[in-house]
């Protein structure tokens, strides 16, 4: 193990995504010497650049793997993780998702393709400023803290990002495979806290109706309950 590596794990900052600023304070020193530690340990490969001046450690030298979620945000500070790649994150769609997507607080899209740490991309949504973590909860895994959607604002910014027209609940069983299980599970103060988000009218439209079919959904199987109970 290297200077730089044994000085990092020292600090305690083996897991994270660390820029030049902070291994400049870890090693302390010019900016020469930093320079040259940087150098030999991307030599040996037990340090991985991500993007100019942003690296993590090698896999060895980690103490828990590197959460692509927890990766994203470093990559784009104030980005959180949404559309698919939430909703395959909280069970909502069969399918894997290989690629991470987020939502980014900036004006253009993105996309990052690295050969070793994977494919990110980067979108921005027409959001209202005031609801954009509206919906998004933080989650620590392995250490590592990460913004995602929940699954109802991830399937909203993905409505949002396709602009996908209201097209009855049909459309999310057959098109995205959600079950009606998941939307039941959808609380309807959830609904409430993404009113005003979008931008689009379309989004809200879609929100509007998903809701009223939620609302319905809810309804037939109190009733359904209650016929039960009779029996």
């Amino acid at each position: 193990m290297g200077e730089l590596i044994s000085q990092i794990t020292s600090a305690g900052y083996a897991d994270r995504v660390l820029n030049d600023q902070q291994i400049g304070r870890i090693l302390g020193g010019s900016d020469d010497r930093r320079y040259g530690q940087v150098k030999r340990a991307l030599q040996s490969r037990a340090l991985i650049r991500i993007k100019r001046s942003l690296y993590v450690l090698a896999e060895q030298y980690r103490e828990h793997p590197l959460h692509p979620f927890a990766l994203a945000q470093a990559l784009v500070t104030g980005s959180y993780v949404s559309m698919e790649t939430a909703l395959a994150f909280h069970g909502w769609i069969p399918e894997a998702v290989y690629t991470t997507v987020s939502v980014t607080p900036g004006r253009k899209s993105q996309v990052i393709d690295h050969p070793n740490l994977g494919r990110f991309e980067f979108n921005p949504l027409a959001l209202h400023k005031s609801g954009f973590l509206a919906g998004v909860q933080r989650h620590v895994i392995s250490d590592q803290a990460m913004l995602v959607a929940s699954p109802l604002r991830a399937l909203m910014d993905l409505v949002a990002f396709r602009k996908q027209e209201w097209e009855g609940i049909a459309w999310l069983d057959t098109g995205m495979r959600i079950s009606k299980a998941h939307l039941l599970h959808t609380r309807l103060k959830d609904f409430s806290a993404l009113k005003g988000v979008y931008k689009h009218k379309v989004v809200n439209e879609f929100l509007s109706r998903l809701e009223q079919e939620v609302r319905a959904l809810k309804k037939a199987m109190r009733t359904s309950g209650k016929e039960h109970s009779h029996e």
